[in-house]
């Protein structure tokens, strides 16, 4: 196996408490010992504007680097009326410009996320797939993974439950076979 697997979370729950914070955090204390799972912090990216792309903000080029030094990203996302958060889809738009620049082309991506309404964040997650597949990024297929989080974390976001455990052990085990094909 190869050392040093670095995967970059971004994770679109941003609001104190956010069940996908837990569910990174989760998917950290699991990750494979020759991972470095790394989140980006997403919330103080300024809004996107082509006006700025030649000479974007520091954090965005922050970004960029991390996208470019990660072997893998690991989008994390909650549901907000059937899709991906704005914070995303700002940072998306940010490491894909300018035209012909992007720091998404060709990289791996898995995608999940936890809601606490029983489809957990399908829509959120076939919306993103739809734009990931744009950027020219190769997203894992299967396994999915929808997590209905109303009881799967305690009070201190550990997680309680079992199966759910074993199901993201499962995810990392195809997650990196399908970083590494």
């Amino acid at each position: 196996m190869n050392q040093n697997k670095k995967i970059l979370a971004l994770v679109g729950g941003i609001s104190k408490g956010s069940i996908n914070q837990k569910l990174f955090k989760a998917m950290q204390e699991i990750a494979p010992h020759d991972y470095q799972l790394e989140q980006f912090d997403l919330s103080q990216i300024p809004f996107f504007s082509q006006d700025l792309e030649v000479d974007p903000p520091g954090l965005v080029n922050q970004l960029k680097e991390k996208i470019k030094e990660a072997h893998a990203i690991l989008f994390i996302t909650p549901e907000y009326n059937r899709s991906f958060p704005g914070v995303f889809k700002n940072a998306i738009d940010w490491a894909s410009r300018p035209y012909g620049q992007s720091a998404w082309v060709g990289k791996r991506a898995g995608v999940m996320g936890a809601s606490v309404g029983n489809i957990g964040t399908f829509g959120a997650q076939h919306h993103l797939r739809q734009v990931l597949a744009y950027l020219d990024m190769k997203v894992m297929g299967q396994p999915e993974f929808y997590l209905n989080a109303s009881h799967a974390f305690d009070d201190q976001g550990k997680l309680m439950d079992v199966k759910i455990k074993e199901l993201m052990i499962n995810y990392w085990k195809s997650f990196d076979r399908f970083i590494y094909e």
